[in-house]
């Protein structure tokens, strides 16, 4: 009797109530009779899936599946690095990439650099890769001089040049490193992203600090030490560019500045110790462990003073031996 009295009072006040709640039940009911799950395999999904936990890319079902998701991941980081290499201003409009890729971020800044500063930056590098492209130069003359191939130059000679083209190549490189930290000042007296005080005007005069102090080292010391200058100020730049303290190109401006410089440095240190007097020497009195000695040769018992048991040398015409560096082998 409840039963019956309960259902005909539900369906007198359904049949007030308005025209939307009268039929949500109708429709409630058809949504649930018709709305039901496709079949999925879970199998493939889980495959599909399984590389997505840390890089969002669907996991590698095909070759080219493969292909495509090691070009977007290599694409991606390389996105990434150029805006870490620009500060993060591509976010603003005037240096919005068209394509959110390396080419695109990169260039998007490059444009906006103005061109008198790109000239004169990139013009102020030439004499830095002179003196290092020199330096290499008069290493491999000084190598030549030392170990007596070139008779035309006195070996003191040519070590007391190359020494002055080392420390020619220190001083400039001091000046320069001063000049990038001088533009902190520069920015901080025409209130660039507005007046740092303090900070701004300590990170201009380090620079300088350092590079002073390098002149009283030994110059491959000084370049080196030079090197962690210019990577260490670039990073610098690199921070307050992010924070508004620079004009929106500059960290980008100052990375491949600082690329030339840096490749100058490690030029000139290689070819310091490849082509110099040391390296020279070293390979004088390297012995010879690996490799082939061609013509007669003969095998003879090493020397009491020596450090080997069986010395493997190569015959002259006349017969006897040749103990040149090229000519023997030790065992």
């Amino acid at each position: 009797m409840n039963t019956l009295f309960g259902t005909l009072s539900r369906t007198a006040a359904l049949r007030r109530a308005p025209l939307a709640l009268r039929h949500s039940s109708q429709f409630q009911t058809s949504f649930q009779f018709t709305a039901r799950p496709a079949a999925v395999n879970l199998a493939q999904v889980h495959a599909r899936f399984a590389a997505s936990s840390v890089a969002g890319r669907p996991g590698s079902q095909t070759i080219e599946h493969a292909k495509q998701n090691v070009k977007e991941e290599v694409g991606n980081s390389m996105t990434d690095w150029a805006r870490s290499i620009a500060g993060g201003v591509f976010t603003v409009d005037s240096v919005k990439p068209s394509k959110d890729s390396f080419f695109g971020i990169t260039t998007a800044v490059a444009h906006s650099v103005p061109t008198p500063y790109l000239v004169m930056g990139l013009t102020g590098g030439i004499p830095y890769i002179a003196s290092s492209a020199t330096t290499v130069y008069l290493a491999h003359q000084a190598g030549l001089a030392t170990m007596g191939v070139l008779t035309n130059m006195d070996p003191g000679v040519a070590l007391n040049i190359l020494d002055q083209a080392l420390n020619f190549q220190v001083h400039y490189g001091a000046v320069l490193l001063s000049f990038l930290g001088a533009m902190h000042w520069g920015m901080e007296f025409s209130g660039l992203g507005g007046y740092k005080g303090y900070p701004r005007l300590l990170l201009g005069i380090s620079p300088a600090v350092l590079a002073w102090s390098t002149i009283t080292l030994q110059p491959t010391f000084a370049l080196l030490w030079q090197w962690l200058g210019f990577t260490a100020l670039w990073y610098a730049d690199n921070k307050v560019t992010a924070a508004g303290w620079t004009p929106k190109w500059y960290s980008q401006y100052r990375f491949y500045l600082s690329i030339l410089v840096g490749t100058c440095i490690i030029g000139s240190l290689a070819g310091i110790s490849y082509y110099g007097p040391v390296g020279r020497t070293r390979k004088l009195i390297e012995p010879e462990r690996v490799g082939h000695v061609g013509g007669d040769i003969e095998a003879i018992s090493g020397d009491e003073s020596g450090d080997t048991y069986v010395v493997i040398r190569r015959k002259n015409k006349n017969g006897n031996a040749d103990n040149g560096p090229n000519g023997e082998a030790q065992a």
